[in-house]
């Protein structure tokens, strides 16, 4: 007969409850999600992922929103919710709000197998306004001070590679809150330019808008684009149990197959345009230290600057 020691039996006994162990602690999983664009279009994106996380995970799922995007990112730092889906600059607020207490997991990944999208300027087509230069001394809105594409990037670029620095540039700088707000902005004639993003020429925030109706199309151009940027993270409390993490992040992975309309939902899929996403990949810490060393330099020129 063949005997097993107390601690081993323990050890069998505890291994299905350690693997749903979390959940116990976890019964409400809550996930962040950035003002980008307007809260009821956030909210219907988001939904059939927070049904699909419920479905498999079997526990009840929250998507959180704030009215910008620091209100995400103190919730993350405050352990008030779980997870974020994070733009880089933003991951790397986190991150340096946490002092490295956050963990990226996954990003987008598109048909043809990228990962990035651009920052670009944009102003009314009928304004005059072809070149940066020729927003000199006009009104230019970023679109909040932890967007990516929407100022870290432009920001950079502008005082690195343009050779000015905005305040100085610009007749006026502000925020328009997110970046359908700095388009609207533009587009009403609030600001004469305003930073947001798009993955190519046909797929971005103003073209987006266009296909909503927000806007009517042919009205907004774009007058500057970014080099690439690498697509920002989803993002989890380095504090959550490891197995936790793994496996939400798992679940997460199988959503563009295991439910293909509602992913379609959630990433404004074109099975004809390589530039949509069409799934994830896993990313690491690595990925955005750049982003965490420019956040860090435009912190340091803007106290300069006060």
């Amino acid at each position: 007969m063949r005997f097993i020691t107390a601690t081993a039996l323990a050890a069998l006994i505890a291994a299905p409850a350690m693997a749903d162990g979390w959940k116990d602690d976890y019964q409400v999983l809550k996930f962040g999600v950035l003002s980008g664009e307007n809260e009821k279009d956030r909210i219907a994106r988001y939904t059939p992922l927070e049904k699909y996380l419920e479905e498999k995970l079997g526990i009840e799922v929250e998507i959180f929103t704030a009215g910008n995007y620091d209100g995400v990112i103190q919730a993350l730092a405050a352990d008030q919710i779980e997870i974020a889906r994070l733009g880089s600059s933003s991951y790397a607020a986190a991150y340096t709000a946490t002092k490295g207490g956050v963990v990226p997991t996954l990003t987008d990944i598109k048909k043809d197998g990228t990962t990035g999208y651009y920052s670009i300027v944009v102003t009314r087509c009928d304004s005059g306004i072809t070149s940066l230069e020729d927003a000199k001394g006009k009104v230019h809105a970023f679109a909040d001070p932890d967007s990516t594409s929407g100022y870290a990037v432009p920001y950079w670029n502008m005082v690195n590679k343009e050779g000015f620095k905005p305040e100085e540039h610009f007749g006026t700088v502000t925020f328009g809150g997110s970046h359908e707000a700095d388009v609207q902005g533009v587009y009403n004639g609030t600001f004469d330019t305003a930073s947001t993003y798009q993955n190519n020429d046909v797929n971005g925030i103003y073209q987006r808008m266009e296909a909503k109706g927000m806007i009517e199309p042919g009205q907004i151009c774009k007058i500057w684009q970014s080099p690439e940027i690498t697509t920002g993270p989803w993002t989890f409390r380095k504090n959550l149990p490891a197995e936790m993490i793994e496996e939400v992040t798992a679940v997460i992975e199988t959503f563009p197959t295991e439910d293909p309309e509602g992913f379609k939902l959630y990433s404004s899929y074109d099975p004809e345009d390589d530039n949509n996403k069409v799934g994830f990949t896993r990313v690491d810490a690595e990925r955005y230290q750049w982003i965490v060393d420019m956040r860090a330099w435009i912190k340091a020129a803007r106290r300069g600057n006060s």
